[in-house]
């Protein structure tokens, strides 16, 4: 397994390269700008705590790796009312009707966010123990990179607006770094186990193609981060700083 834990680490050397991570660190340009993309995550982000119960998670098998998989899915299921809160804080909750926000979740802006869910859940599903626990080792690469950059947008932002912001910020990184299957017992179990060639295969196939689409992913974040400028209040203007820029 060592092998497909190297290529983790690869690729998200390479994801955390992407220009929405430049742009996230431009601060030429208001924190919410930077932030702005953040409605467009929802379908994943609310669908994640379901991938954790009904996908990842099973609690009828003993196994050492599936007992760490479910640890994972317990630790990580419930981070979607912070997500929630933040959308509130960040001012990005704009009243729509129901059928506008089906609209706007299942729309042409919002397709890569939802085959992110679809993928992830065709790769797990029946998948072996030592393939699931693969999968949550290429989804937390591509968490780590995503958190520790939003956390910087929001120590700039809560300097403004004096609010504390779980998912973007402190706490959901902390929570990510945290996992018990970081811990170095854990580390060292999962680099010890040899996979069949079958399992090598699917092991590789699973973290490429979840490292891909995760990429498209950034892509369409900021682009929705371009074409959706948000409105800066005068606190927010009048930052000391070099001028701020609403979107590039």
């Amino acid at each position: 397994m060592q092998e497909i834990l190297e290529l983790v680490k690869f690729k998200k050397q390479e994801f955390a390269q992407l220009p929405l991570f430049e742009f996230m660190q431009d601060k030429s340009i208001a924190p919410r700008q930077r932030l702005s993309f953040a409605p467009c995550m929802a379908h994943f982000i609310m669908s994640f705590s379901d991938i954790n119960k009904y996908v990842l998670r099973n609690d009828q098998i003993s196994n050492p790796i599936q007992e760490m998989v479910n640890q994972y899915t317990y630790e990580d299921d419930n981070h979607w009312p912070w997500f929630i809160a933040d959308i509130e804080k960040l001012g990005f909750n704009s009243p729509l009707s129901f059928s506008d926000t089906l609209k706007f979740i299942w729309g042409e802006d919002t397709k890569i966010t939802r085959q992110i869910a679809y993928q992830v859940i065709g790769y797990a599903l029946e998948a072996e123990p030592n393939i699931k626990i693969l999968i949550i080792q290429a989804l937390e690469a591509t968490a780590d990179v995503f958190f520790s950059k939003s956390t910087e947008v929001i120590s700039e932002l809560q300097i403004i607006t004096k609010q504390e912001y779980c998912f973007f910020g402190d706490l959901h990184l902390h929570e990510e770094t945290g996992h018990t299957m970081s811990n170095s017992n854990s580390e060292k179990l999962l680099a010890e186990i040899e996979l069949t060639e079958s399992q090598r295969q699917e092991a590789i196939n699973a973290v490429e193609k979840i490292f891909n689409i995760f990429s498209e992913w950034t892509y369409e974040l900021l682009t929705y981060a371009h074409n959706h400028p948000v409105k800066l209040v005068q606190s927010e203007l009048e930052k000391p700083q070099s001028q701020l820029a609403i979107c590039r």
